[in-house]
């Protein structure tokens, strides 16, 4: 599968941080021309060193790497899905890093799930017995299913799906139904299920449930700690939610619709104190991790600072806008540490898109004073540290051509917010 060419006209306006639906088209295409690739690169790897791999495991993995093609010639939609999936990407890069032995092979044993799920959400009759680590079945946007046991029989009709651990005479009394064959919607009842929370007015999830939703070594300060769903407030994460909507189609209605376009997920941080987390991964394009902010204009804030971040990664995937190796590092305003001329870009970058923000939320009817009086100094601090940081990638060698025009744009249209007076708070 091959992405798109990008336009010099789409290209000016990912720089500028500009809302447009043809440009996230392009970047989806590359994320899932990437995870294609990924996919395959896992296969030959477990081809090529079959032996390592525990017998089992190898057997299950080629098993469901079959049910996934055959589902894909029939359902590619589906697949899509599932393989695009944010958590699927750290689990890939999890497994591609991994070396071989015992860590591999659990981790290979959850492509079980990821071709069980998109069998499931497209209506196919099944009869298989998958890996169930730590006796829980997760299935990729959708839910968790604790079975109690290393292994669960699944038998699928085609509209419901029953599940039978290993050395249980009986079926569990949770269970799965298909609810919308078109759009591929399941849906699941009973003891031990747990759902995927669904956030208001839209298709994003709220998934405090994937084991792969933060990766296993990424706890600490640059990301935190993954909320479990027992701790989740759900209701108070769809009102923040829903206000951010609100908030955002008040102040640019473009900008609105770029999230609910492109934020697929929110994974829910666990807190500390006032501070506020948020966090992106290079291998999780479309997923925002952040803690519960205090209100709908924090998380408005928060979506569309990580989705710059999501975006930018994904735009270098496809043209490399700097190179790597360097040591280098650079002072910028709004971080205490040093940082690699990546850092730089993908800062200026986020608050350029804030500065955007902040600058419509000013002159915007409907949008809360506080917030419109907080926008305004906010402009103005992240506007100056925004030019200071466009000057180092400005004279910085360490961009590619493509880098320097990418900058140069972001330039242009900084200069341009600067340019509208504000109005008063």
């Amino acid at each position: 599968m091959k992405t798109v060419p990008l336009s010099p006209a789409a290209f000016a306006r990912l720089a500028r941080t500009s809302p447009d639906p043809a440009g996230l088209t392009l970047l989806g295409s590359a994320l899932h021309t990437r995870r294609l690739l990924l996919l395959k690169a896992l296969l030959v790897r477990v081809q090529r060193h079959r032996e390592a791999v525990e017998p089992g495991v190898l057997a299950g993995f080629e098993r469901s790497w079959g049910l996934l093609e055959r589902v894909e010639r029939q359902h590619p939609a589906v697949v899509r899905g599932v393989l695009d999936y944010p958590s699927t990407g750290v689990w890939l890069a999890a497994a591609l890093a991994e070396p071989a032995g015992p860590g591999l092979d659990r981790l290979l044993a959850r492509f079980d799930a990821l071709a069980l799920t998109a069998a499931l959400r497209c209506g196919s009759p099944l009869d298989l017995t998958v890996a169930t680590p730590d006796g829980l079945l997760s299935l990729p946007g959708v839910g968790r299913l604790r079975v109690a046991a290393g292994r669960v029989r699944v038998g699928a009709d085609g509209r419901t799906a029953r599940f039978h651990p290993d050395g249980a005479r009986a079926a569990l009394p949770a269970g799965l139904a298909l609810m919308d064959r078109h759009r591929g919607v399941l849906a699941g009842h009973g003891p031990g299920w747990r759902a995927v929370h669904r956030l208001p007015g839209g298709t994003a999830r709220l998934d405090d449930l994937d084991p792969y939703r933060v990766p296993a070594d990424a706890g600490g300060p640059s990301v935190g700690t993954a909320a479990e769903h027992a701790d989740t407030d759900h209701a108070a994460w769809s009102d923040r939610w829903r206000a951010a909507r609100e908030v955002l189609l008040r102040t640019d209605p473009g900008r609105a619709a770029e999230v609910a376009g492109a934020v697929r997920v929110v994974v829910p941080l666990v807190g500390h104190g006032p501070r506020h987390l948020g966090a992106t991964l290079s291998a999780a394009p479309g997923a925002v991790l952040t803690s519960l902010p205090a209100e709908g204009q924090g998380m408005a804030e928060t979506l569309v600072h990580e989705l710059h971040h999501s975006k930018l990664a994904t735009l270098h995937e496809i043209v490399p806008l700097y190179g790597s190796g360097r040591d280098a590092v650079h002072r910028v305003g709004w971080r205490p540490d040093p940082r690699p001329i990546a850092g730089v870009l993908h800062g200026a970058y986020a608050h350029l898109a804030l500065a955007d923000l902040w600058r419509r939320a000013v002159t915007a009817d409907g949008v809360p004073r506080a917030w419109r009086s907080g926008a305004g100094q906010q402009f103005d601090d992240i506007h100056d540290q925004v030019g200071e940081a466009l000057l180092i990638l400005l004279e910085s060698d360490e961009l590619t051509a493509e880098g320097r025009e990418f900058a140069d744009q972001m330039r242009q249209h900084h200069a341009s917010l600067g340019a509208t007076p504000l109005a008063a708070g």
